[in-house]
């Protein structure tokens, strides 16, 4: 199916033709994204969002009955998003020294970035609601279950204690990072990296393999 020729509303101002129902989801996030990191959720309307669109409100509302469903759908897909690079960079080496930098400089990296999906994990105006503070857990306890894998397999740690190491180290990287972006440190973000991932690894590091001998 393609869209139609764009047609004007009756204020003049253009609106989008027909699109297919996956396509005009996908634009509406889009501009719903731009508008809550532009605005933040309580100062956001619907009505904006539509305008914006150049959608009806009747049509913003058959895809999201409410502007805290439309939140919801971009917050979950953004921690998905950091949620996936954190395996990634667990996946980019199977040196674990190089693993704790891996992941030390991604969360320096995305507090550094002017990207609206990660600003809202990062800066979320909403962490009091229940769902969206869910979903914003989830980068934590998920990034951590991830690195508790890893620690696990290599120390032979019961499961519950590498959990508890990971989340140690999850949120150093996290606390860290945004210390240093809203502190304005003077501290570059290279030596930033540098130091946090020197810390991590000396004190995990300190767990060693486990290297049972083959039978």
């Amino acid at each position: 199916m393609t869209d139609a020729p764009t047609l004007q509303n009756s204020a003049g101002r253009p609106r989008s033709g027909r699109l297919p129902r996956s396509a005009r989801k996908a634009q509406l996030l889009e501009v719903a994204l731009a508008v809550f990191v532009e605005q933040g959720y309580h100062a956001a309307s619907m009505d904006e969002i539509a305008e914006r669109a150049g959608v009806s409100k009747p049509v913003l509302y058959q895809h999201f009955p409410g502007k805290l469903d439309l939140y919801l759908a971009l917050i979950q897909s953004a921690c998905d998003t950091v949620i996936g690079a954190v395996r990634e960079a667990l996946a980019s080496t199977q040196d674990n020294r190089r693993r704790v930098r891996a992941t030390i400089e991604l969360w320096f990296e995305y507090v550094a970035r002017d990207d609206a999906p990660v600003r809202l994990v990062f800066e979320s105006d909403l962490t009091s609601d229940p769902e969206v503070r869910d979903q914003l857990d989830r980068v934590t306890t998920e990034s951590a279950s991830a690195v508790a894998e890893v620690i696990s397999e290599d120390t032979g740690l019961p499961q519950e204690a590498a959990h508890l190491l990971a989340v140690a180290l999850v949120s150093m990287g996290q606390v860290s990072a945004r210390h240093w972006l809203d502190s304005q440190s003077t501290v570059s973000r290279e030596d930033a990296t540098r130091m946090l991932a020197t810390l991590a690894w000396r004190g995990i590091g300190g767990f060693p393999k486990d290297e049972a001998p083959t039978p």
